[in-house]
């Protein structure tokens, strides 16, 4: 079989090497983009992470493909349906980074109820004034969690360590589990108007597009503050501008962004401008966002430590030798029967 991996960094490649034995590997740093993709069209298994957008003009593009491995958990950058019907399994890493992703979430809201940004750039001016460094306490204050699968149920556990009065939502509760770290559920609409602080931990999906809007922020408490270490599609970019500017959204701490593969580069923004395939106005609000000091921004990098990709290469390899010995694992799209 002819395997070809993107977005793939040069330590990482030792990972796919015992692939090489049976099969021609094809190693690639970018990502898989559209105008590309007909040379890889002998391919049948592909691996890529997020930044790879397999649409289904990609796919149409690779009539030998057979699987794909995406090293993440989520695969929405990937045409489900079209993969359903034309017998392409597709297989994802269901865990890696749990706490690494949840540490991550209190390493914003930390940098946030302290001002360590401002901190730290005053004070390598030589500035020691603490005029505007005011932070809040953790302890007490009540965190709103959406979503209380593994990566949720781990922020709750840290939560309730700093002291923090836990509610959450979910639409599958899990009782036990909140009996056994002591956090209670309640409705969405609860949830916005009791929490200090809201951290968002869903797939994206039609459901939750936009579960941050304009109507969901006028029921919030004063003040709140939010997290996103998720999906940047949860959360509708022009709303929170508004929400930040009128004091309803105290401050945001975000690992994604709506719109986040297009500002990576100005060139692709650029490219933007000509093509239907992105939100305008999600891009300008995204950039707003960039600049606006009360907001926190980092580059998709909540999953990043050494050990979560580690487990990440190491599950994504299993995945396509699974695939090959006629056993997969891990898959969230399952071909047409008899295909």
């Amino acid at each position: 079989m002819k395997i070809a991996v993107f977005e793939l960094e040069d330590w990482e490649r030792e990972y796919f090497t015992p692939l090489l034995a049976e099969h021609e590997l094809v190693l690639h740093h970018e990502p898989l983009r559209g105008d590309k993709a007909a040379n890889y069209a002998d391919a049948d298994v592909l691996s890529v992470f997020i930044y790879s957008d397999l649409t289904q003009e990609v796919l149409e593009q690779l009539p030998h493909l057979k699987m794909i491995a995406t090293r993440s958990t989520g695969y929405d950058h990937i045409d489900t349906d079209y993969c359903h019907e034309h017998g392409i399994v597709v297989s994802n890493v269901p865990t890696y980074g749990d706490a690494t992703v949840a540490e991550h979430v209190f390493g914003l809201l930390l940098a946030i109820s302290h001002n360590l940004v401002e901190a730290v750039d005053r004070t390598r001016r030589g500035d020691f004034s603490l005029q505007g460094l005011q932070g809040f306490d953790l302890r007490h204050k009540t965190l709103g969690v959406v979503g209380t699968g593994s990566i949720g149920r781990r922020v709750i556990a840290i939560a309730r360590g700093f002291g923090m009065r836990v509610i959450a939502f979910d639409i599958r509760p899990d009782e036990q589990a909140a009996r056994e770290l002591g956090f209670a559920y309640v409705s969405l609409d609860d949830l916005f108007a009791s929490s200090d602080v809201i951290t968002l931990h869903v797939p994206s999906s039609r459901q939750t597009h936009h579960l941050i809007s304009r109507q969901s922020l006028a029921k919030a408490k004063k003040g709140v503050v939010l997290i996103n270490t998720a999906r940047g599609s949860l959360i509708d970019s022009h709303a929170l501008v508004e929400a930040l500017a009128n004091g309803t959204v105290r401050a945001v701490g975000l690992d994604v962004l709506p719109e986040e593969p297009a500002i990576r580069e100005e060139a692709e923004l650029l490219r933007s401008l000509y093509r239907d395939e992105h939100d305008l106005r999600s891009l300008l609000a995204d950039h707003i966002l960039l600049r606006m000091r009360n907001v926190i921004i980092t580059p998709h990098s909540a999953f990043y430590t050494r050990e979560a990709v580690e487990r990440i290469l190491q599950t994504t390899v299993e995945n396509i030798q699974a695939y090959v010995s006629g056993a997969p694992q891990h898959q969230v799209v399952r071909p047409v029967a008899g295909r």
